[in-house]
């Protein structure tokens, strides 16, 4: 594990009209880890994933991405160019997956995973093709890059939006429930991918209401409840002996 962390939250706050869903989170995480991110609906973790990608931009508080650094004092404050450039910044080092599939329908797998590398990093034709193809090649899907969205499964439609943020070579991916509106089946396809991801060294912060595969992949496990940080803990330590009685509460349902 290195010093720095690759992520790092410090007093994270954001709230949307007057209720307040991230009271004051703090997080770091390290290169190559694989964190999941786990609490009742509401509880503020898919807000968290937004904010580290700027998706949502923070009332205050400091979220750094590898090198890059952003902060506020008070939502009050309206943010600068130099604010949203550092936002952008951000964005290019992180890579999002969500729960709907979000593929062009009227592009191939192989155009979708290309479209964006393309369009925002100016990269030739050639040299996106070829790279999106290695990006559906990681993912299982090469065979399939002349296909359609349509004419896949959602578990092949969730690894083809995995193969389009990884084309984008971030730093870091963020998955937001990812396999939560796939049927059973085909959850463990997707899952298998992030699984091959953190092998390679991946740093990925996963929400997810899959317990087993919090378990069994994560190098430790957040807790979350009520737009706080409740317990952070290893997988192992989380599930047989959690501290915090809340976090008990929670886990009794998935025992």
């Amino acid at each position: 594990m290195s010093e720095r962390p690759i992520i790092h939250i410090e007093d994270l706050h954001k709230s949307f009209d007057e209720v307040e869903v991230l009271h004051g989170v703090s997080l770091d995480v390290y290169q190559g880890d694989l964190v999941s991110i786990i609490g009742p609906s509401g509880c503020g973790k898919s807000t968290l994933l937004r904010c580290i990608n700027c998706l949502e931009i923070l009332d205050s508080g400091k979220i750094c991405v590898g090198d890059v650094s952003l902060s506020r004092k008070s939502k009050q404050v309206h943010p600068n160019p130099r604010f949203e450039e550092h936002a952008h910044q951000l964005r290019s080092q992180v890579g999002m997956v969500f729960q709907a599939f979000n593929l062009f329908p009227h592009k191939t797998i192989l155009e979708n995973v290309m479209l964006a590398p393309q369009v925002v990093k100016k990269e030739s034709e050639a040299y996106a093709e070829e790279r999106a193809y290695q990006v559906l090649k990681k993912v299982g899907l090469a065979r399939y890059s002349g296909r359609y969205p349509a004419s896949l499964s959602g578990g092949q439609q969730q690894r083809a939006a995995i193969a389009r943020a990884l084309a984008m070579t971030p730093r870091v991916m963020l998955y937001d429930e990812p396999t939560s509106s796939l049927d059973p089946e085909l959850v463990q396809e997707v899952l298998q991918v992030m699984r091959d991801l953190d092998a390679e060294g991946m740093t990925q912060v996963v929400v997810t209401h899959e317990m087993s595969f919090a378990r069994d992949a994560s190098d430790y496990i957040v807790y979350m409840e009520g737009g706080r940080i409740v317990e952070i803990a290893d997988e192992d330590e989380i599930f047989i002996a959690p501290k915090d009685e809340r976090t008990q509460r929670f886990l009794k349902r998935f025992r």
